[in-house]
């Protein structure tokens, strides 16, 4: 299935507002994604790898952010035939997109996809493996407690959740170098400075990362009993979370 290139950020804008996930941006997604998140394809591949691991007959598998699907199409294969996949995203145009990919790519596993804003709700049970593949840094702080407190209830004894998150160093002047260095990986896929611009501050105000150390604490004391990190490349950092 093609691609649509991202040029979102392309143009000059007068006033950039907040990022938002809606048509516009859900019609490039798939670009944007394999042109801004460093080794996404391999991620990709690691998270296939991990759930197929985790994931036991007649349980649940939640994206919670899934955007377009593409984690599912890559699971689809990998995990046992009696598992059904859920995604949920508060984008209705990311899901419209996500029902049209599956359905091209004749999913065979029983899907679902709900339209929720994690922020408000999050109806997790039956789970062996959870997905946050780029999403716990849009939650507002305030909530991301509560959600990974809702994430382990509804998890099975011995399932995970991965999570995958930019992430901020304790130290300024590495946080410097590392986005740096992926402003670096921007241009190296075709971005020009202004898009690149463009886009950070439209994420200014609504993605807010933390620490490891932070995102580690955060599980480990929210009923979660082991957590390692499984991925790391500058400012973003892939975690494993078993129950």
């Amino acid at each position: 299935m093609p691609m649509n290139k991202d040029k979102v950020f392309r143009k000059k804008r007068n006033f950039v507002g907040d990022f938002n996930f809606k048509k516009e941006v859900a019609e490039v997604f798939d670009d944007m994604l394999n042109r801004s998140v460093p080794f996404y394809q391999e991620v990709q591949r690691m998270i296939g790898e991990i759930s197929a691991d985790f994931a036991t007959g007649g349980t649940n598998i939640y994206d919670l952010g899934c955007s377009t699907g593409t984690t599912f199409i890559a699971l689809d294969k990998l995990i046992p035939e009696d598992v059904n996949f859920i995604g949920i995203d508060y984008s209705q145009d990311m899901l419209d997109k996500a029902k049209e990919k599956l359905k091209k790519h004749g999913i065979s596993k029983k899907y679902e996809f709900i339209c929720m804003d994690l922020n408000t709700s999050l109806p997790v049970n039956n789970a062996s493996v959870v997905i946050m593949n780029l999403t716990l840094q849009f939650i507002r702080p305030l909530w991301r407690k509560r959600v990974v407190e809702s994430i382990a209830g509804g998890l099975n004894e011995g399932g995970c959740l991965i999570l995958i998150e930019k992430v901020l160093s304790i130290y300024s002047t590495l946080n410097r170098l590392f986005i740096k260095y992926y402003y670096d990986f921007k241009r190296r896929q075709g971005y020009g400075d202004m898009e690149i611009a463009q886009k950070r501050e439209a994420l200014e105000n609504i993605l807010i990362p933390y620490r490891p150390e932070e995102n580690r604490t955060l599980l480990l004391e929210n009923g979660f009993k082991e957590c390692d990190t499984f991925f790391k490349w500058y400012n973003f950092c892939g975690m494993l979370a078993i129950k």
